[in-house]
């Protein structure tokens, strides 16, 4: 399936060469050419940077601007790396006691490009309803921002700041270490909560106990372990036992025995690894002209045809009718549908008490509890704009609850393992059976076929496989991930955004639906295609801190206060030249008796590209650009009182959206089962004491 064949991009600035113009090829547009006539506009100049080009009223305008295309910011100059450190991310990278340190790559810009890549296509359908195009801006700062859900909510509900953790995660109350050395390289691992957990924390365990180490982790009761209320003490014992366990472990034993036993660990991988990549390479994912990834997902275009489905939404924004049945959890699916029902989408969530999702379990704030479901901030930020359905899908009459639900909707999302749904019976081919113009998306860490796809993986999994953790961090010092900020988790929810709505114009034109399969590794890979075309050329890309070979000096000096810092970049000699006219040519020490914020005013004033590597605080309370984005929703919560939501990042000029608040667990069973299934008020009750509800 090409859903943009037929359409053509004309791109301004330096937007060719960009991810977002990659994603609208890989769709089957067009690239080049003039405005006149273009399907789409994309840039990185902003409306005010346009000058005398004017775009067609019926284009779709896509701006990815550092800052966005107005606001008291707006004409900032940024790039990568001082938007990464005014959205937040830098802060959080890298080693207690070191500087922060940048993502390898340009993972912010990256991010942002796939968030407009959705707003792009989003844009698209509704040109569709009403034949009109609008201006989509996106701002890199504010997607950064909007990964920044941990700091974000410990900011909110107990004042607390999250620090640099290295190769760790914070997850709030919690920090838990993922990256360990191994005896000839490092590896990605760490603990899980629960049910998901279980089975790979075990087979950690055992695989201990066999090798004759030292093991604090034997006995426990894993259905029973919750990462955030594990005592520091005991995780820090545990931690040590696992670190000495793993140095006498190689990467072939990783990929090979610690696969076979299901532990969640994977390889970090350099970027030859990934260009021999067997599972890649069956996959297809390198037979392109150039060698180089060119896909960010697998379309697969439906066979049956229907009838274009036409519904009228009573939300605004640009989604608006679009129906949509969410089998999601966690993060990859439930940002999908988050942007997707903030969007405009009408959005069921399907899930069980028996089965719950991840985010309504882990307590990571004061505000929370084990135990209880609907007070987790985390869940909140991450589901905007849906209804519950609390259902066992095992249970008897359950398909009395799903079927009429599958006849009802126009999109399925799911991101369980490959081969689940099927077990469900329900699988694209059974659905598109009973609906042939559905468009199902599904997430996954490897994707749906290939001899890796049913194994198991998380955020990191995309990250170390990818070649990105190796190559964040300094030369001096082991790989570190940006811990309080996921990535892979982030960007494939836009990814698959994209490609529903995409989708969705495609069968409104043509009345095939079609299956969407996004792979994490995939599309984590694509963002480090740079490192991937140096190895290619015989290259061994390395650690190399803050510096871009692309940027004559770029890097973060300390300022005033603890830890506190600017991030400056210079792109050119008349760069140098003005910030060595301020300084004297000691930028260190000029900025180490002045405040950052006034470092980063005096210097943008000059021209020069500088901002503040912010903590939450400063991005909730002290950021004019931010507020004026609002890129926190003001949301009631029932349980958690009214506080600032993560905003979907775009702003578009047209179809503009308003989010509501997430749902508590089941919250609208009987609405669902009335208004969308039909049922009666007696079957809905003999039902729900047949333990469907659950």
């Amino acid at each position: 399936m090409k859903p943009l064949e037929g359409h053509r991009v004309a791109t301004l600035g330096g937007m060719a060469e960009r991810p977002l113009a990659r994603m609208l090829a890989s769709l089957g547009a067009e690239l080049g050419g003039s405005v006149e006539g273009a399907s789409f506009v994309i840039d990185d100049l902003g409306l005010n940077g346009l000058g005398d080009i004017v775009v067609p009223e019926t284009a779709v305008h896509v701006s990815v601007t550092a800052f966005g295309s107005d606001g008291p910011r707006s004409d900032w100059r940024g790039g990568e790396f001082v938007a990464s450190a005014m959205g937040g991310a830098l802060r959080v990278t890298g080693e207690r006691g070191r500087p922060p340190v940048k993502e390898a790559g340009d993972a912010c810009t990256f991010h942002a490009d796939m968030v407009a890549a959705a707003g792009a296509m989003a844009a698209h359908h509704a040109r569709g309803v009403h034949g009109k195009g609008q201006h989509v801006d996106v701002s890199i700062q504010q997607v950064a921002f909007s990964r920044n859900v941990n700091g974000i909510l410990v900011w909110q509900f107990d004042r607390r700041k999250l620090e640099r953790v290295g190769g760790a995660l914070a997850y709030g109350k919690a920090t838990v270490r993922a990256i360990w050395k191994l005896a000839d390289g490092w590896c990605f691992h760490s603990l899980m909560t629960g049910r998901l957990g279980a089975p790979a924390n075990q087979g950690l365990s055992d695989w201990m106990d066999e090798v004759g180490i030292d093991n604090p982790l034997h006995g426990t009761d894993w259905l029973a372990y919750n990462r955030s209320t594990l005592p520091a003490q005991t995780r820090a014992l545990w931690e040590t036992a696992i670190g000495a366990f793993f140095a006498t472990r190689t990467k072939a034993e990783i990929a090979t025995e610690g696969r076979r036993r299901g532990i969640n660990a994977c390889v970090v991988n350099e970027p030859a690894d990934v260009l021999a990549d067997p599972h890649l390479a069956a996959r297809g994912f390198f037979d392109t002209a150039s060698g180089l990834p060119e896909r960010f997902a697998i379309l697969r275009e439906g066979t049956g045809v229907a009838a274009p489905a036409v519904h009228t939404g009573k939300r605004p924004g640009p989604l608006a009718g679009v129906r949509v049945l969410d089998f999601a959890w966690a993060l990859v699916g439930s940002i999908t549908t988050k942007t997707l029902g903030d969007l405009g989408a009408e959005i069921v969530k399907v899930e069980s008490r028996t089965r719950p999702d991840l985010s309504r379990l882990d307590v990571q704030v004061s505000a929370s509890r084990a135990g209880e479901l609907d007070d987790k901030p985390w869940f909140a930020h991450l589901n905007s704009s849906k209804r519950s359905l609390s259902l066992n899908m095992k249970a008897p009459g359950a398909r009395e609850i799903l079927d009429p639900l599958i006849d009802w909707a126009d999109v399925v999302v799911e991101n369980f393992s490959p081969g689940t749904m099927a077990k469900l019976g329900l699988d694209y081919d059974s659905l598109a059976a009973r609906n042939p113009g559905i468009v199902m998306v599904s997430g996954s860490v490897y994707g749906q076929t290939g001899p890796l796809a049913k194994e198991w993986g998380v955020d990191g999994t995309g990250g170390a496989l990818s070649g990105r953790t190796y190559l964040t961090g300094y030369a001096d010092g082991d790989p570190v991930i940006p811990g309080a900020v996921p990535y892979g988790d982030v960007i494939v929810p836009y990814v698959m955004a994209a490609t529903v709505a995409a989708a969705l114009q495609h069968r409104r034109e043509t009345g095939r639906g079609g299956h969407i399969d996004a792979a994490m590794y995939e599309i984590c890979a694509q963002q480090m295609r740079d490192y991937l075309a140096g190895a290619k050329a015989g290259e061994r890309p390395q650690r190399a801190g803050n510096a871009d070979r692309n940027v004559p000096l770029q890097d973060v000096f300390a300022t005033a206060g603890e830890d506190r810092w600017a991030a400056i970049s210079l792109f050119d000699e008349a760069d140098r030249a003005a910030l060595d006219a301020i300084t004297g040519g000691d930028v260190a020490g000029w900025c180490a008796v002045r405040e950052d914020h006034a470092i980063a005013e005096t210097l943008q004033r000059a021209g020069i590209a500088a901002g503040v590597v912010q903590d939450a605080q400063d991005m909730i309370e002290r950021d004019p650009q931010l507020a004026y984005r609002a890129a926190l929703a003001t949301l009631d919560h029932p349980l958690l009182g009214s506080f600032g939501h993560v905003a979907t990042p775009i702003r578009l000029s047209r179809d503009r959206f308003t989010p509501f608040r997430a749902p508590r667990m089941g919250e609208h069973s009987e609405i669902v089962a009335r208004e969308i299934c039909g049922l009666s008020p007696a079957r809905i009750q003999s039902l729900r004491e047949a333990g469907v509800f659950e």
